[in-house]
């Protein structure tokens, strides 16, 4: 698989990551056995993709566990990334409770070091940035983390923080169907503040799986919020349904399709795609050594506009 380098200064990653999320916690359903889990990851990491993304509000640590357990024997070869999370969700943003953080999940991990810590949404509690920011980048120094990110964050944030220490890795959503950030990924691409990109298939509607009639029948956490309220259905099921006779010319599947779509976006270095299924993360893998050719990334930008 393609790899790049994530940002300026740091590691070099798949073009393709696996994001754990859903290992971590029931959001999708039963959860599967570990030894399952572990499974999938390694077809993931089989397949060429080189680095996996988790937290530490997964499941409340549940996922950095299974991370750890599937890491074993394989440290060497995958980079690691993780989130702290500002409280009460996560362990909170003041200095200390930061440094607490990253030592309870490399623990749970079973490692020395993370490759990538993440900031995992800003605080609203009055915790000042430059603070929390100035922690991550002690954790740098003291060799607990070789690169530090945040998630879900905006300009401003991102340039208070750029005085104090560079921000390695911007982590957001993004994909056909989640596009407000366009203008703030590409920025971040000129100023060498990796991208990855989180939900690029579009909470799995971009996979063609799903029928309207299906969609409507969604009881898991999608069903509770903007994904599907019927005028938010109507512009997703406009895309899917125009997306679907463009994968079909191209012969790959629509998911390869958004996928291949999503790592081609200026200032886009990865993408996060994140299953149980071992098969699902092998198909996933498989999007990172496709290149989709000018004449189809222009009729899909037709479609989106």
């Amino acid at each position: 698989m393609r790899t790049r380098r994530l940002g300026a200064n740091g590691p070099e990653i798949s073009v393709i990551g696996l994001g754990a999320w859903e290992a971590g916690g029931d959001a999708w359903g039963a959860n599967p056995a570990d030894h399952d889990v572990v499974r999938a990851f390694h077809a993931a990491f089989d397949a060429g993709i080189t680095w996996v993304d988790t937290a530490e509000v997964y499941g409340s640590g549940e996922s950095e566990r299974l991370v750890g357990k599937a890491l074993d024997g394989r440290r060497d070869d995958v980079v690691v990334a993780s989130k702290v999370a500002p409280s009460p969700e996560g362990t909170g943003f003041r200095p200390e409770q930061v440094r607490a953080a990253c030592d309870g999940s490399l623990g749970r991990l079973g490692i020395d070091a993370l490759d990538l810590y993440q900031l995992h949404w800003p605080d609203e509690t009055g915790i000042p940035i430059e603070d929390t920011w100035g922690a991550m980048a002690e954790l740098v120094a003291a060799g607990k983390t070789k690169a530090i990110g945040v998630s879900n964050f905006d300009q401003d944030l991102l340039e208070l923080c750029l005085p104090i220490h560079h921000v390695d890795s911007l982590q957001q959503e993004f994909s056909m169907l989640a596009l407000e950030d366009r203008a703030l990924i590409r920025w971040c691409g000129e100023n060498g503040i990796g991208v990855v990109t989180y939900s690029p298939l579009g909470v799995g509607f971009l996979t063609g799986r799903y029928t309207r009639a299906d969609a409507e029948q969604i009881d898991d956490w999608r069903g509770g919020n903007e994904w599907t309220t019927p005028e938010q259905l109507d512009e997703t099921f406009r895309v899917v349904d125009g997306l679907r006779p463009i994968a079909e010319r191209e012969g790959i599947s629509m998911g390869e399709l958004a996928l291949a779509w999503n790592i081609a976006q200026p200032g886009v270095t990865a993408a996060i795609a994140g299953s149980r299924s071992a098969e699902h993360l092998r198909a996933n893998a498989a999007a990172g050594d496709r290149t989709l050719e000018p004449e189809v990334l222009d009729a899909i930008e037709a479609l989106l506009d």
